[in-house]
Parts: C-alpha cells; sequence; structure tokens
C-alpha cells in the first residue's frame, strides 16, 4: 500500500533571553498533541498518525513520537493532514539564523518515501493544504531504492521552487537521526546530520536563484584566422618512396595441395598473410604550430538581467511546520521539532534529546 502523509502546525513562539524558540514539539503530554494539529480536509480518506516511541527505545514516554500510519483503500494513498487550532502571530526571519530541526526514525526498513519537513507561509489555507501547497522551505530526507538516498533542501524563491545543486547524502537505516537546517542571514547555510556538518556554503552559489553574474558576449566571434592549433604537419616531412607496402602477402611457404584439381576446385591461390614490412598509414610527423594563439575564449561581459538579492534567505510570513510526505511503506516516527532563531539553542535541544545517554538506546 502506498501512503502520502502531511502533518502540520501553526508555530507558537517562547522568547529568551539571547534565542526565541518559535516552535518546539517533544509530544510530551499524552494525546494532548491533538490540540494542537488538526488533519486536513483536502481529501477523506487519508491515513493515520499514532503517538508511539515505536518497537525500540530508551525512554517509553519520552521517546514517543509522531509515527505515519496508513489509511483509506489498499494501493491509494493516504495522507493525514494535521495543523493547530486557531492562528498564532507569524514571524519573519530577517536579520536573524533560521534554525529548522527534528529527528526522524525509519523502523520499519523504509525502501521509498519520505522524511522531510515542510515550512510554509502563514496564510495556508490548513484546511485545505495538500502537496502542491505553497511553501518555503522543504528539508530533510529522501530515500527510494539504491539510488536516491539524499537530504532534501529546497527553498522557495520568487513563486518557483529551487533545488540544491549539490548532492547531499542522508542515513538509511532504522535508527533515530537528527536533522538541522541552519539559514543564516549572511546568505549562507549548513545542514547538519546527528549534529555534524554535512554540507554548507552559500545560496547563490549552490540554488539557481539568480541568473549568472556574467555571460558570454553575444557580439563576439572568433576571429576566422585564429589558429588553435598547437601541433601542425611538418612541411619537409615526405613520405619515402618504399613506404608503400600491402597490408597483407600471399603466404611465401604455402604450397598447393596435391589432390587440387583447377577443374573442380578453380585456380589455386596461396593463403594472404600479414606482410611483415607492412608500416601502416604513413602520417608525417607533428611539429610546434609557430601560427599558434592558444585556445579561443569567448569573452564575457556583465549579465544585463542579473540583479543582486541580499535577501534570498529572507521569508517574511512564516506560519506553519508540516509534514507532506508519500510512503510506500509506513511506520517512519518523527519527534523532537525545533524552530529557533538560536543555532546554540537548537545544539542544546539536540543534545538533551537525540544525543541524550537515554537516547543512544533507542539509536
Amino acid at each position: 500500500m502506498k501512503v502520502a502523509v502531511a502533518l502540520f502546525s501553526v508555530f507558537f513562539a517562547a522568547f529568551t533571553v539571547d534565542a526565541t524558540v518559535y516552535f518546539k514539539e517533544q509530544f510530551l503530554d499524552g494525546d494532548a498533541w491533538k490540540s494542537r494539529w488538526l488533519e486536513s480536509q483536502h481529501k477523506s480518506d487519508y491515513g493515520q498518525w499514532k503517538l508511539t516511541a515505536g518497537n525500540f527505545y530508551g525512554d517509553a514516554e519520552k521517546d514517543k513520537g509522531e509515527r505515519v500510519l496508513f489509511g483509506g483503500p489498499p494501493d491509494e494513498p493516504g495522507c493525514p493532514f494535521l495543523r493547530p487550532v486557531g492562528a498564532l502571530e507569524p514571524f519573519s526571519n530577517e536579520g536573524k539564523p533560521l534554525v529548522i530541526q527534528f529527528t526522524v526514525k525509519h523502523e520499519q526498513k523504509i525502501d521509498c518515501g519520505g522524511g522531510y519537513v515542510k515550512v510554509f507561509p502563514a496564510d495556508l489555507d490548513q484546511a485545505r493544504m495538500h502537496g502542491d501547497s505553497e511553501y518555503y522551505v522543504m528539508f530533510g530526507p529522501d530515500i527510494c531504492g539504491y539510488s536516491t538516498k539524499k537530504v532534501h533542501v529546497i527553498f522557495n524563491y520568487k513563486g518557483k521552487n529551487h533545488l540544491i545543486k549539490k548532492e547531499i547524502k542522508c542515513k538509511d537505516d532504522e535508527l533515530t537521526h537528527l536533522y538541522t537546517l541552519i539559514l543564516h542571514p549572511d546568505q549562507t547555510y549548513e545542514v547538519k546530520i546527528d549534529g555534524e556538518k554535512v554540507e554548507s556554503g552559500s545560496l547563490e552559489e549552490d540554488w539557481d536563484f539568480l541568473p549568472s553574474k556574467k555571460i558570454k558576449d553575444p557580439d563576439a566571434k572568433k576571429p576566422e584566422d585564429w589558429d588553435d592549433r598547437a601541433k601542425v604537419d611538418d612541411p619537409e616531412d615526405t613520405k619515402p618512396e618504399d613506404w608503400e607496402k600491402p597490408e597483407n602477402i600471399p603466404d611465401p611457404d604455402a604450397k598447393k595441395p596435391s589432390d587440387w584439381d583447377e577443374d573442380m576446385d578453380g585456380e589455386w591461390e596461396p593463403p594472404m598473410i600479414p606482410n611483415p614490412e607492412y608500416k601502416g598509414e604513413w602520417k608525417p610527423k607533428q611539429i610546434d604550430n609557430p601560427n599558434y594563439k592558444g585556445a579561443w575564449v569567448h569573452p564575457e561581459i556583465d549579465n544585463p538581467e542579473y540583479q543582486a538579492d541580499a535577501n534570498i534567505y529572507k521569508f517574511d510570513n512564516i506560519g506553519v511546520l508540516g509534514l507532506d510526505l508519500w510512503q510506500v511503506k509506513s511506520g517512519t516516527i518523527f519527534d523532537n521539532f525545533l524552530i529557533t532563531d538560536d543555532v546554540k539553542e537548537a545544539e542544546d535541544f539536540g543534545n538533551e534529546t537525540w544525543g541524550s545517554p537515554r537516547s543512544q538506546k533507542r539509536k
């Protein structure tokens, strides 16, 4: 059975002296999570979510998370979309880091399916949220067979989704793993898995948000007399008169069989053998080209369509976290969601949850 699932929530904000925690969910209060999350009504035959610590864990209560379950007709996509009740104030990450973090465990030995999250604008029609709903960020692991085992990092820029140009390998075992995305206001980013940086770089360089800064000059053409041959034939090197030798010659040691009947068998001809004096095709030797100018490089000019944008990283109306997934085999468990503007806060939270001695038992 195949399943596409989505779970989403409006953020709440908790302020500390040094950090703002916009969203934190650990599912530590039993069924109270149902008051914070609500199903999408986009379809009527979606699957289900269940609060569970799974088949192995360190603490039966603290390790509980949301598990993807199947629902709906066999072999039909099932999509449990969940959202919170009530709308809360949206926020912008302008001038601040944006950190998105969560844990995911594919203890069902996932063979094809997603384990990523999406961050949406606050004006999302949550009751009708579906796979094509416009989002700001999509981040997390995606696994399908042997070929697809990667971490998605997709940003929406001016209404278009842009995939990272780098290949980031995800974890594909049955253990719990911590995924962290850090977006800095200086237009750089970091991706961490289990607290270790696995990729980083520049937004402008690693995504195709903007046109190229430089383009080939459309008015420039290679001069007709440009000689880019490094080597040329030596005009003084001529083919020797005795060079021409056939590639194959009649075998001089062959003799006509004694029982050969020319009336019956035709005229006898000795078999052909490779000519030991054959020198191959003659070619003049090569010398340095006195007129060589090097490889012609097409000159570039500033791209008139390029315009720098210092706000690629910025999202002005963040308000919803969602899980919009498709899975062939259900059973993935999500936990320890965190959205904050403080990298240290995310590190500490990761150490307290995934990195704690207790959590080591459930990996």
